[in-house]
């Protein structure tokens, strides 16, 4: 695949996601979660690690979650069973935590 006729749904090289994410950098979406995660663990006054170990996934993980990437240059993709995890352990709904796709269709 050249990242030119990805399908719906799928990563480009580019690290851009086609089809139902409406071609928003994927890169740039995961840094918005990152924040977001960051900005509901301060507001609930809790540490990386106090979120890790209450989400039981390890630290460092957390911690790239936070960053928006799992190595440098790379965007993260957690899983949704992590997504839940760290929602009920940040007393947030998970779509405050997940960016929301309608300005990038705006943009």
């Amino acid at each position: 695949m050249d990242g030119f006729d990805a399908e719906p749904g799928e990563m480009t090289q580019a690290g851009e996601m086609t089809g139902l994410a409406f071609d928003y950098p994927w890169m740039t979406f995961m840094g918005e979660l990152g924040a977001n995660l960051r900005t509901a663990r301060l507001a609930a006054g809790l540490t990386q690690e106090d979120v890790a170990v209450r989400a039981r996934i390890s630290l460092f993980t957390y911690q790239k979650l936070e960053k928006g990437e799992s190595n440098p240059g790379t965007p993260a993709n957690p899983r949704l069973q992590t997504l839940l995890a760290l929602s009920a352990v940040l007393g947030v709904p998970i779509d405050a935590l997940v960016p929301d796709l309608g300005h990038a269709r705006d943009a």
